[in-house]
């Protein structure tokens, strides 16, 4: 007999009582396929998406991607934030095997602000792994900290290509055509960050700074 999905909120309530996600992950991972917590994630009761799309910020990979963009725009704010939240750790766990631990690598280069070496190692990363969407991310980073502004942009689409609801990425090429002077693109880019995941406050904030800026 399949679990049901009170038993899942079950587990979740559970979870939101003694804050122990080891025994809810386990328990969840035996008991459901990913295909069933996407299906919940997606469904009609409110709970039983907070329970399951908390499951899928903890176990969902590159399959997970459209469940945590739809996540993002749900009518649940509590699931809302419970897809933006766990988004980053679900995108990175969706990396080829090997790619995952050279990709955190570029990130420690990033915050030692060593952004050549970043910038290579991101490189031999997607070289090998083409469709890899975070490793453009990290290279998009790292190209806008050391102002080679258009290589970042051709980065952040490169992202999105391969990601649609990743919001750092829009929100990444709002910045850079910002710097570039061009508002009119930026505003339209945080504008689509927005869409993505309605709750980014910061980019609202820059969005209405820029829509007063002359020019804009």
């Amino acid at each position: 007999m399949l679990p049901s999905e009170n038993y899942l909120t079950r587990l979740y309530s559970r979870y939101l009582e003694t804050e122990v996600s080891a025994d809810f992950i386990r328990s969840v991972a035996s008991l459901y396929s990913m295909s069933t917590l996407h299906r919940i994630a997606t469904g009609s009761d409110r709970i039983s998406r907070r329970a399951a799309m908390l499951a899928v910020t903890f176990l969902g990979d590159g399959r997970s991607f459209e469940t945590i963009g739809r996540g993002l725009v749900d009518d649940d704010r509590a699931v809302r934030l419970l897809a933006e939240d766990g988004s980053r750790t679900v995108w990175h766990r969706a990396a080829p095997k090997g790619a995952q631990q050279a990709l955190h690598v570029v990130m420690r280069h990033i915050c030692c602000e060593q952004l050549g070496h970043a910038i290579d190692l991101a490189t031999e990363v997607i070289s090998a792994n083409p469709n890899y969407a975070e490793a453009y991310n990290q290279r998009a980073i790292a190209y806008f900290e050391s102002e080679q502004l258009y290589d970042a942009i051709a980065d952040c689409q490169r992202v999105l290509e391969l990601n649609p609801y990743h919001f750092p990425a829009a929100t990444g090429l709002g910045h850079c055509f910002m710097e570039c002077g061009d508002l009119v693109s930026a505003i339209e880019h945080f504008q689509h960050a927005l869409e993505i995941c309605p709750d980014l406050e910061y980019v609202r904030s820059q969005i209405d700074m820029l829509q007063r800026s002359d020019g804009a």
